[in-house]
């Protein structure tokens, strides 16, 4: 709504409505709800995932792992220089109790049979197929933030039309029996 037309609406205007008013209302808070209750619901959903997912160190530990098979090629991958990705690989670890455990993890690109990497397992020494790194932790939260004030933003809006469609069925009601009372009037007045 632009601004030139949302300020006839708050000035005195004997063409001014009840539903014009609430209109003007509804703008005007749609407006300040999301300016503060979208980036509020982006930044609360973003830290609860934040807080909620597992971190190294708290709810995982890394243990020193052998390949126990060269892990499967993946097109893209260079390599020499160990780019492009993580792959899946089975390892071998030495859990905190002396036996010889296997599984499956994600692995450097580049690695082969017998070559030492880094596994994580969790509290009850089960193997965590794909850790999620620091950096993916951080990715993760910023996109379920976004999302979620994108999605509270769009809620705001959807409820505003909403209401501008009702208001208008009200407005066109209105019209039509201000409409049936002049009709009314001009034909009781012809001869």
């Amino acid at each position: 709504m632009p601004l030139k037309t949302m300020r006839w609406r708050w000035r005195d205007n004997p063409l001014k409505r009840g539903t014009d008013v609430a209109e003007s209302w509804m703008f005007l808070t749609t407006a300040v709800l999301i300016a503060v209750a979208a980036p509020a619901a982006g930044v609360a959903a973003a830290s609860t995932l934040d807080t909620s997912s597992p971190r190294p160190g708290h709810e995982w530990h890394s243990v020193s792992a052998v390949l126990a098979e060269d892990p499967p090629a993946r097109i893209g991958i260079d390599p020499a220089s160990g780019t492009g990705g993580r792959v899946h690989a089975t390892v071998r670890w030495t859990a905190e109790d002396g036996t010889v455990r296997t599984g499956e993890t994600a692995v450097a690109p580049g690695l082969r049979t017998g070559d030492r990497t880094t596994a994580w397992v969790d509290r009850h020494g089960t193997l965590l197929r794909d850790p999620a790194t620091p950096e993916d932790a951080v990715a993760e939260s910023i996109a379920v933030g976004t999302v979620a004030a994108s999605g509270t933003g769009l809620l705001l809006i959807g409820a505003n039309k909403a209401g501008i469609v009702l208001l208008n069925r009200r407005r066109y009601a209105q019209w039509e029996k201000d409409w049936a009372e002049s009709d009314f009037r001009w034909r009781h007045r012809q001869p």
